[in-house]
C-alpha cells in the first residue's frame, strides 16, 4: 500500500491505514519504535515496560553497594 509523506511541524509523517492500525492495536497516543535497517524504515508498536519483570531481574550480584558522598552540605536532611 502506498502512502504519502506529509510535513508535520519540522518533521515528516506517514499516516497508518486503519486496517494496519487495527491489526497492530495502534491508537492515537500509542508509542512506536522506529528504526533504520539496511536502508528500510521499520515501525512497530513499542514493547510495554513491565515493572515487575524489571524488578525480578535484580539480584544480589547486580546490585551496587551504597555510595559515600561525603558529609552533608547545605540544608539536606540525612
Amino acid at each position: 500500500m502506498k502512502v504519502k509523506v506529509q510535513t508535520w511541524g519540522n518533521s515528516l509523517g506517514l499516516r497508518i491505514p486503519k486496517a494496519y492500525a487495527t491489526e497492530l492495536g495502534v491508537r492515537p497516543g500509542s508509542e512506536m519504535e522506529v528504526n533504520l535497517e539496511a536502508g528500510t524504515l521499520l515501525a512497530r508498536p513499542a514493547a510495554a515496560i513491565d515493572l515487575n519483570a524489571l524488578l525480578a531481574e535484580i539480584t544480589a550480584e547486580n546490585q551496587h553497594a551504597e555510595c559515600d558522598w561525603g558529609a552533608a552540605s547545605g540544608v539536606e536532611t540525612w
